[in-house]
């Protein structure tokens, strides 16, 4: 029941959109971005709950979602930096969190938008991430794949661009990175990184490996 709207980009979708994430197998998704109150509280807490209903936890919220597979615990983290800052809470949200999963992965909305490289804000963040106890930090906003590195050991993906967009009009919006990685005994052992483009309108598919 979303009014109709002409100012800014404020974002509304039918509930049945989660038939894609379903669909995908998508099991966790971090609700924290710089449009997620574009309706209020009342549309958070609306979003919330049919992601509930069809078995999908949600980070963003300073909770950790814990996933255990084969003996190995995942826990998910979510933050929004882009309209809001860092605190003391946040990393101690994740030194607690790393203290009860065995590999730690955390999603945040941060950097510039439209630019192929991570900013001095995001690599000072990422470096802080690690040091409190990430083991995988991967970002979102800029709508262009950004680059990646190792902070220590940790993988980093500063930013993995577009996935299932409407942003048609440019080569950079329309690509978009998935990573696998594959953990043995806690550790982890491969790294990928799969290319996608959205050849048709908001209708991504495979590359060539990256």
């Amino acid at each position: 029941k979303c009014p109709l709207t002409d100012e800014g980009l404020i974002f509304c979708a039918l509930p049945e959109m989660i038939d894609g994430l379903e669909l995908a197998g998508v099991d966790v998704v971090n609700l924290a971005n710089n449009h997620s109150l574009n309706w209020g509280v009342g549309g958070f807490k609306e979003t919330l709950g049919h992601l509930e209903a069809r078995g999908i936890e949600a980070v963003g919220m300073g909770n950790l979602v814990v996933k255990e597979k084969r003996g190995v615990t995942y826990g998910f983290l979510g933050f929004d930096f882009v309209s809001k800052v860092p605190s003391e809470k946040d990393w101690e949200l994740v030194g607690a969190s790393d203290r009860e999963v065995d590999i730690l992965i955390v999603s945040v909305h941060w950097g510039t938008e439209y630019q192929g490289s991570a900013n001095k804000f995001q690599k000072e963040t990422a470096a802080r991430f690690v040091e409190s106890g990430a083991d995988v930090v991967f970002g979102h906003h800029p709508h262009w794949v950004q680059d990646e590195e190792k902070v220590g050991s940790k993988p980093v993906y500063y930013s993995l661009g577009n996935l299932v967009f409407d942003q048609m009009w440019s080569e950079k919006t329309r690509e978009g990175l998935l990573i696998r990685l594959s953990y043995k005994d806690g550790e982890l052992v491969s790294e990928e990184g799969l290319p996608v483009y959205m050849d048709s309108w908001a209708q991504p598919s495979f590359r060539e490996e990256k």
